[in-house]
């Protein structure tokens, strides 16, 4: 069985195509599930719509939740369309975030860490001649808001949790091993799942997030496996589902799980 939860359209302003264009292509690719999961519109701003190129307006949220609501009826039968979305994690905002999510009737919400240390994971800018105390310093700061993420209940699922190795390979060899290992243990300890996010092969890094080493370690604190390629076009839905199930089983993983009302539901590697 072949399921995909994290995929973005248009609304997002960095995406191409609409929200049917990537359920056909789930549909062309035999996935039984296919997760919408657009960007959640920045809340913390007093703006409609502050980043146009980032997510979606807050005039937007409505209607995307009416379109797969609806997308979802019309394709019953043909594959199961659920209701995502991926929220940014704020610990200064939290409760704006929080209200919004429990407003709308979610499947699922993948909470992503973008803005860290105030710069987004994804500059390519912020690693130039940084000295390796302060390198240090900034894997853990993103590791300590991964777990205070996985501590708020807002989530089922992380997201790309080393994707600021996206465009600074290096930051994988950053020694931070105590935060990392922290993370992973509440991520355990709370029951939230992790995803492989096959998006990493669009970056400078390649390959997926997270890497196999964390993915060992996932292993060892009972941490729940999803997938998602973070499609932002409609060829890359499901992509490397097949070679992931393969190094999941290779790793000793034995299920994972997409999440369907807020639940999570296994499926078999």
């Amino acid at each position: 069985m072949k399921f995909d939860l994290h995929t973005h359209h248009y609304r997002c302003g960095h995406a191409d195509g609409d929200i049917r264009d990537y359920i056909e292509a789930a549909i062309g690719q035999g996935l039984s599930v296919i997760g919408i999961s657009d960007h959640m519109p920045h809340l913390f701003s007093p703006l409609d719509h502050p980043i146009p190129t980032v997510a979606m307006s807050r005039l937007e949220l409505d209607s995307y939740v009416q379109e797969v609501l609806r997308l979802k009826k019309e394709y019953e039968g043909r594959i199961d369309v659920l209701l995502g979305i991926e929220s940014d994690y704020f610990t200064e905002h939290e409760q704006v975030y929080r209200d919004a999510i429990e407003r709308y009737p979610f499947d699922y919400v993948i909470g992503s860490v973008h803005i860290s240390g105030g710069k987004s994971i994804f500059d390519r800018n912020r690693w130039t001649d940084v000295p390796a105390e302060l390198a240090i310093e900034a894997k853990r700061d993103y590791y300590r808001l991964i777990e205070a993420s996985a501590r708020s209940g807002m989530f089922q699922i992380l997201g790309h949790i080393d994707a600021m190795k996206g465009y600074y390979p290096a930051f994988s060899d950053i020694p931070a091993e105590a935060a990392v290992e922290s993370a992973l243990r509440t991520i355990g300890e709370h029951g939230l799942a992790i995803e492989v996010n096959t998006s990493g092969g669009t970056k400078h890094c390649g390959g997926w997030y997270p890497s196999d080493a964390i993915l060992e370690r996932a292993l060892h604190y009972g941490v729940s496996i999803s997938f998602g390629s973070d499609a932002h076009k409609p060829s890359r839905v499901g992509e490397d589902f097949e070679a992931v199930a393969a190094k999941l089983r290779e790793i000793g993983f034995k299920e994972w799980i997409y999440v369907k009302q807020r639940r999570p539901v296994s499926v078999p590697l």
